[in-house]
């Protein structure tokens, strides 16, 4: 008996979508959406920007996507498809998710080989996978030699990650960020050497800091160092091209620029790189091959059950099940965004942020994003922000990041210039 997984299924049609649904209210919205957003071409829609009919209509002024986006309602009836087949609606049993057809979009989106990616749960659940398969962080002593480089650009949520494998004896180098910048010249200083990994993120949470990352990458190796990248704040939002950086592993969750959910993300895992890696997965969702020898009817054998996982980036990392309704959902955000253009996508966000460029340093808040960047992402200095300038966006209905002494405007698709004149208008002097 050869046991294998059943969920590999046909992509969501328009008209699954619909009959999923049952014709309630969000099927219409999701299908009228895209007539709403832009001109056909050919058989595709490419939507218009800003895309404010793709999204339900809100009283805020919402310029927090780079913490977590919005939800479209093509992506809501997407989901409502996928549930009304979990709650059995006989119109719908025919919707199924085409996993192995997302994981190809998202192949797609950032030119990579679809055997290079799988699913992960988050950005930090893959980065900790990567560095378990490099010897790093795993039971027992790491690797003789073992050496981190990052920077401290590098997402805050990962410091404590590499502060523990330095207690455990990593040598761990920290490059330390110079007028909002990472040099390369100080990452080819801490690799004197040679390292084992090098982990960055492509654009920095902090202040939208973008690495050059074929340099960090041919660096990198000239020293016998793999390199990792969080690309969250890059996947979506900005051209990404991992065959052309060189980038050995890179990962993001689908909440923020994928405009997808909590729970649900992609690990690219480049195929030169595979030899390099310990096994440090042995998930179900990784088996490629399963013969039981302890069952009823079963073929005899010498073992419990004979197996193998597949040779892809799935086989190496895949563990258990992952969010089905966030697949549902991506298949219609990673289509919208591919039809965009990830290329207009960048360009509309820097439409909005360049009057904030200007104005934000004559009403005395320094920029630390460095002039250059053209990511989504504008930061800057606030001094007790959240105090200091929170009640008055509260007051106009302007969301934004707040911290402790930043503030940080993340414009995306569906924001206009009105957002930004009225963050504008509620924005007091420094």
């Amino acid at each position: 008996m050869t046991t294998a997984r059943s969920n590999r299924v046909p992509a969501l049609t328009r008209r699954a979508a619909l009959a999923g649904i049952g014709g309630t209210g969000l099927a219409l919205a999701g299908a009228g959406t895209a007539a709403a957003e832009g001109a056909a071409t050919g058989n595709a829609v490419v939507p218009a920007l800003p895309a404010r009919a793709a999204f339900a209509p809100t009283p805020l002024a919402y310029l927090d996507n780079g913490s977590q986006h919005p939800l479209s309602l093509g992506g809501q009836a997407a989901i409502e498809a996928y549930l009304a087949k979990r709650r059995l609606d006989p119109a719908a049993q025919g919707h199924d998710l085409d996993e192995e057809g997302l994981l190809g979009k998202f192949a797609r989106l950032i030119n990579a080989d679809p055997a290079e990616v799988t699913f992960v749960q988050s950005t930090t659940a893959a980065e900790q996978m990567i560095a378990r398969a490099l010897g790093l962080g795993g039971p027992g002593a790491p690797p003789a030699g073992a050496h981190v480089v990052t920077d401290t650009l590098h997402f805050f949520g990962s410091v404590p990650f590499y502060a523990e494998l330095e207690r455990q004896g990593v040598k761990v180098s920290w490059v330390r960020a110079v007028e909002g910048r990472i040099a390369l010249a100080d990452i080819a200083a801490a690799l004197a050497g040679g390292a084992t990994l090098v982990a960055l993120s492509q654009v920095s949470t902090i202040n939208g800091f973008k690495h050059d990352l074929k340099a960090v990458c041919d660096l990198a190796h000239a020293h016998g160092a793999l390199v990792y990248a969080d690309m969250i704040h890059a996947a979506g939002c900005i051209p990404v091209d991992v065959k052309a950086s060189g980038v050995d592993f890179a990962a993001c969750a689908s909440y923020k620029w994928l405009m997808g959910d909590f729970g649900l993300g992609f690990l690219y895992a480049r195929r030169a790189a595979w030899p390099r890696l310990q096994r440090a997965a042995y998930g179900y969702y990784g088996v490629d091959r399963f013969v039981p020898h302890i069952y009823p009817l079963d073929p005899p054998g010498t073992t419990i059950a004979d197996y193998a996982f597949a040779d892809n980036a799935t086989g190496r990392f895949a563990l258990g099940t992952h969010s089905h309704a966030v697949i549902a959902q991506l298949h219609h955000s990673l289509d919208w965004i591919m039809q965009t253009g990830v290329a207009r996508i960048q360009a509309h966000a820097q439409d909005l942020l360049a009057p904030l460029r200007r104005e934000l340093p004559r009403r005395g808040y320094p920029l630390l994003t460095p002039p250059e960047s053209r990511t989504p992402l504008l930061t800057a200095l606030c001094p007790d922000a959240r105090s200091r300038i929170g009640p008055a966006m509260q007051a106009a209905g302007v969301k934004l990041t707040l911290s402790a002494n930043r503030l940080r405007v993340t414009p995306s698709v569906q924001n206009t210039m009105a957002d930004i004149e009225r963050f504008l208008s509620a924005l007091p002097r420094a």
